[in-house]
């Protein structure tokens, strides 16, 4: 199997997710297994619904709470941020028939304390060579950065959110 590459999508415009579970729907597409770990995200998503459809893509997503981090009191926050610890450790857990890992918010996830980046850059430095990582989410930081062979940076210029218009099922969510 060809060497598998390191991706960061980041920014503050909209489309990490979207690059990332379209790279995962063209991984899916040829025939190559994929895992896709979405971390601070709940919720039925018509892009969730969708990889449901396909055998060869797991997802494996955080368990939906109704708060954010910011929202939680100290025993909420520890309670997250063990099921994210355990949500990473499954993420690299038996991966070498993987082709593509994706995932999706892990920089919000190391920023909110929900995930120790010193664990994850020492997953990523372990996993498989053919493993093919794609990390999403606002912020890397620069160790994360210099292990990326990708960096694609979507910068927002303009978003109808400002004008208060909601997500809208099928375009954000």
């Amino acid at each position: 199997m060809e060497q598998g590459l390191i991706h960061i999508y980041c920014g503050d415009g909209k489309g990490k997710t979207t690059c990332a579970f379209g790279l995962a729907l063209r991984c899916a597409g040829c025939g190559y297994p994929v895992r896709i770990v979405q971390f601070l995200k709940g919720g039925e998503t018509g892009e969730v619904c969708a990889l449901r459809r396909f055998p060869n893509i797991e997802l494996l997503r955080a368990k939906q709470g109704t708060k954010f981090t910011f929202q939680m009191d100290e025993a909420e926050r520890a309670q997250a941020a063990a099921e994210h610890r355990a949500l990473l450790d499954r993420a690299f857990a038996d991966t070498q028939q993987l082709r593509l890992l994706v995932l999706d918010e892990i920089m919000a996830a190391c920023r909110t304390g929900m995930v120790d980046e010193a664990h994850l850059i020492k997953l990523l430095r372990r996993r498989p060579a053919g493993l093919e990582v794609v990390m999403t989410g606002r912020g890397p930081s620069e160790q994360l950065l210099a292990l990326a062979d990708y960096v694609t940076e979507m910068r927002k210029i303009r978003h109808p959110y400002e004008q208060g218009v909601a997500a809208r099922r099928g375009i954000e969510r």
